[in-house]
């Protein structure tokens, strides 16, 4: 189906997802508000408000699983309070499909919503929305295998971020259902550049030094270690500070290495952050070390404000960022030359400027008013083929 030829019908929609601040959590949210503004009716139905719904948005209502603790369980059952939660909102909100973000539990969970609402003459499909580490991390766990496989097999539709998830997915698992990419997008609101971001730099940079930023929830596969090495490389050859974005298991003993080298002065831990444009509007190069990436919106997030970036060359980061253009890749590790890397543009303001000019105009292929309509004829593409069976 064209884009273009998508009705003009509202939908009625259940948006199940994580109100993390990770890139599915945000993904999903943004779409929600996205289509909440295209007069489509948007239900997110999750444990907590999500991070990136603030204030009143109209089309858009929360609905809170709450999962009831009985000393019978160790663990309050969140998948069976999460189903039920979705029968109850489908119901009563006469929704017209879930789309659903991250496999695990959420696409079972839809399946199990979509079985019990059949016996109540309903049929309400399900998308499933494969984000990464659902696939190429927890789904390739025994545990996890057949339960994640069962999931998108049994979704009326599904899409993957980028290519490489796609690719992933189909070699990890026996999938008999067809799979759309349908890449992540640049939030519309994270370049609105406040009037004092000069003033903020001051904060961090009072001697116009330059400044590195990394964003990511400091996990294993991250690798912010690698960024502090890059950062203490630089830092030999420019004057440099470090904003590291985030929070995760490996940020204590992140901190301690750097509170231990003497670094407090020029590498600041400022935790999770809803608004990250007011970081990235002050900063002159993203960094970005994981072993694995499925996308890397954190890296188009970067580049729609102008910040060239500097990563790894795994998964679907390529998707996003041109070697020698928006910025450059290097193998996972290869921190001497990612900091060469740095160097080359830190030293070279023409060449900065000319980056930043690129990767702007690379994150203007992802804007949400491209990828939101993509996801509007996907779901007409399914109620349609769901009519007709």
């Amino acid at each position: 189906m064209n884009i273009d030829d998508v009705n003009n019908r509202k939908l009625n929609i259940g948006i199940v997802c994580y109100p993390t601040f990770g890139g599915s959590g945000v993904i999903a949210t943004e779409l929600g508000i996205g289509l909440a503004n295209r007069g489509h009716q948007i239900h997110f139905i999750t444990y907590d408000r999500p991070a990136r719904l603030t204030g009143i948005v109209h089309n858009v209502r929360y609905h809170e699983v709450k999962p009831t603790a009985y000393p019978l369980f160790d663990y309050s059952p969140y998948d069976s309070a999460l189903v039920s939660k979705m029968v109850d909102t489908a119901k009563y909100e006469k929704l017209d499909l879930f789309h659903v973000h991250y496999a695990i539990p959420h696409a079972t969970a839809g399946y199990l919503a979509h079985q019990i609402l059949k016996t109540d003459g309903l049929d309400v499909p399900v998308i499933t929305t494969l984000h990464g580490t659902d696939i190429t991390l927890v789904g390739n766990d025994p545990s996890f295998f057949h339960v994640v496989e069962f999931g998108i097999n049994q979704s009326a539709g599904v899409t993957t971020v980028s290519q490489f998830l796609k690719d992933k997915t189909l070699e990890t698992f026996k999938v008999t259902n067809p799979i759309e990419v349908i890449h992540n997008f640049v939030p519309p609101h994270i370049c609105n550049l406040v009037s004092s971001c000069g003033d903020e730099k001051r904060v961090f940079a009072p001697n116009n030094e330059k400044i590195l930023v990394h964003i990511s929830n400091f996990r294993k596969l991250k690798r912010v270690r690698d960024v502090v090495a890059v950062f203490e490389k630089v830092r030999k050859k420019a004057p440099v500070k470090l904003l590291l974005i985030g929070d995760g298991p490996d940020r204590d003993p992140l901190e301690n290495y750097c509170r231990q080298q003497g670094l407090c002065n020029e590498i600041f831990f400022l935790g999770k952050m809803a608004d990250i444009g007011q970081i990235l509007c002050i900063s002159d190069l993203m960094l970005l070390t994981s072993e694995t990436e499925s996308f890397g919106l954190v890296l188009l997030e970067a580049m729609a404000c102008g910040t060239p970036v500097i990563t790894t060359d795994v998964g679907g980061i390529p998707e996003v960022n041109i070697h020698g253009k928006t910025g450059f890749m290097a193998s996972v590790g290869a921190v001497d030359k990612m900091a060469e890397y740095c160097i080359e543009l830190l030293e070279d303001d023409k060449k900065m400027e000319q980056f930043s000019l690129q990767a702007a105009q690379q994150a203007q292929r992802f804007t949400l008013d491209k990828i939101l309509p993509k996801y509007e004829a996907f779901y007409e593409r399914i109620l349609s083929k769901r009519k007709r069976e």
